[in-house]
């Protein structure tokens, strides 16, 4: 079964958080990618009914979003600032959440999100003894509570070194062998790791939605590489867009993308194969500094 979103669209007096939004999401990651304030929060809400729906409609089976109430059974959902009760014990904090949803079989539900997410060694800590890696562990222990089928987190590893980062992506990866699991984020690795499909969002629109093997295809043949002298960079710099400069002897490394409009190849350029990054940045227009 799909999650279906259909014409969505939002504004805020005249500013024009989404337009047109048109997205299916099935069992899996589904990655939400762009910059801030392109709308990626809005639509989460909008998902989680945190927001009205202005304009089009989502549907999730027979389970319609003009129902609040229903939607919210279906539902968990980890915003980007979790907080709980920073006295209370892990075990306690989840209580009080699966209560205040309406969950059924409190106790033995709470007891499998501690197995669930390695929570147990911790059930006796207060809120505030844990550390940004755990909270964050919690927040979602308390997101799936009452078993939802979909699951939106929003910017799920912001503040997280990089040993939580890939801890809390496995987590999240194992959760959506059997849900809809939507993580917005401005951190390309993020989706790169864990999502089967993405959607590009940019000043309220849809850009792109596919899998990764889509979007490298837009980018195919529009990544080059070539050693230059520093010269002869500065030459070429408002023709193509640089990514990236590695210093060498007597000049540099350029990995760059050919524009759109007036493609310029230099002589003696390689033609690879583009990362994520560079099929993002190729879609968006956007610059590597942006």
């Amino acid at each position: 079964m799909e999650l279906q979103i259909k014409g969505v669209s939002k504004n805020y007096g005249k500013c024009n958080a989404l337009k047109n939004v048109n997205l299916s999401m099935g069992n899996g990651m589904f990655g939400l990618l762009g910059p801030n304030g392109a709308g990626k929060t809005t639509l989460m809400r909008t998902i989680t009914t945190l927001l009205p729906i202005q304009e089009g409609t989502i549907a999730y089976g027979e389970v319609d979003w003009k129902n609040g109430e229903k939607v919210r059974k279906i539902i968990g959902y980890l915003p980007q600032h979790f907080s709980m009760y920073k006295r209370l014990k892990v075990e306690e904090a989840l209580e009080h959440m699966a209560i205040m949803k309406g969950v059924e079989n409190v106790k033995e539900q709470v007891d499998y999100v501690i197995r669930k997410l390695n929570l147990e060694p911790d059930r006796e800590k207060k809120i505030q003894e844990l550390s940004g890696g755990m909270i964050r562990r919690v927040g979602i222990a308390q997101a799936i509570l009452g078993n939802p089928r979909i699951l939106v987190v929003d910017e799920p590893t912001a503040g997280l070194d990089p040993e939580n980062r890939i801890q809390f992506r496995n987590m999240l990866k194992d959760i959506s062998k059997d849900k809809i699991v939507i993580i917005s984020t401005h951190i390309i690795e993020d989706i790169e790791a864990t999502c089967d499909k993405l959607a590009i969002l940019e000043k309220g629109k849809i850009l792109f939605t596919g899998s990764m093997i889509d979007i490298l295809k837009k980018a195919q043949d529009k990544v080059f590489e070539i050693q230059m002298p520093k010269e002869e960079v500065d030459e070429i710099s408002g023709k193509v867009k640089i990514i990236s400069l590695k210093t060498l002897s007597g000049g540099y490394k350029v990995r760059f993308l050919i524009k759109e409009q007036n493609p310029f190849i230099p002589k003696g350029a390689i033609k690879i194969s583009p990362t994520l990054e560079e099929a993002y940045l190729y879609i968006t227009g956007r610059s590597i500094d942006e």
